[in-house]
């Protein structure tokens, strides 16, 4: 479980790629000072496992053919930059929101506009996405815990303060530029569990309705709330 704040900028300093996936050698000082074998760590929001140190301030991390085909990952040369964040400790200060570290999608970078001190970027991105997303509600974008300033049916909008945009990738990323997307795990297990209580529910990443064929498909009211348990 992560926060969607990030700790350091990395550095990709070795990338070993095969049929059966890729290993990633990962340079991050900060994170690298309390690391063990077998921790979860955030790189550009994808949580993998360690599985190597090499020389000081470097871990290694495996990578499946799922992740690949999943996040920006397979995008990643020696050198290529990116967002690290260490596993959240129980009592530590929730800052961000719940990530979970688990990508949904890529999305691409359509503009970035200057306004104030901030920096809008739009993002376009799958219907799929696009339905867990909401005005100032949470997305995680490259491991970033950032704000929704607004979403249509193909795009969504987030601010960067000059802070956030120095200390991560988003900062040099530019229109055309893939990144990782994952929207807020409570509003997909929300989506699951409404689809299996409501009939006519249209359930998550399908679109498709889930509920079971009962042949009487009643609209949502205050008493069905009460008698399912949600009031």
């Amino acid at each position: 479980m992560f926060t969607g704040l990030v700790e350091e900028l990395g550095e990709i300093v070795n990338r070993q790629h095969s049929s059966k996936g890729a290993v990633l050698a990962i340079r991050g000082e900060t994170v690298c000072r309390d690391l063990k074998l077998g921790d979860s760590i955030a790189i550009n929001g994808i949580c993998l496992t360690v599985s190597k140190f090499g020389s000081a301030g470097v871990f290694h991390a495996d990578v499946m053919p799922e992740t690949l085909r999943r996040t920006n990952l397979h995008e990643l040369q020696k050198g290529s930059r990116v967002n690290l964040e260490r596993a959240l400790r129980a009592g530590d200060r929730l800052g961000g929101h719940f990530v979970s570290g688990h990508i949904d999608a890529t999305g691409e970078i359509l503009s970035k506009q200057r306004e104030g001190n901030a920096m809008v970027y739009r993002i376009g991105a799958a219907p799929p996405v696009l339905r867990y997303l909401v005005e100032k509600g949470s997305v995680t974008v490259d491991g970033i815990s950032l704000t929704v300033v607004a979403v249509d049916d193909k795009s969504f909008s987030v601010s960067l303060i000059p802070h956030t945009a120095s200390l991560t990738t988003l900062g040099f990323k530019n229109a055309g530029d893939r990144v990782n997307l994952e929207t807020d795990m409570l509003a997909k297990y929300l989506d699951k569990l409404l689809a299996g209580f409501f009939p006519g529910h249209v359930g998550p990443q399908t679109g498709e309705d889930t509920a079971p064929e009962t042949g009487d498909k009643k609209k949502i009211t205050m008493s069905m709330l009460q008698e399912k348990g949600f009031l």
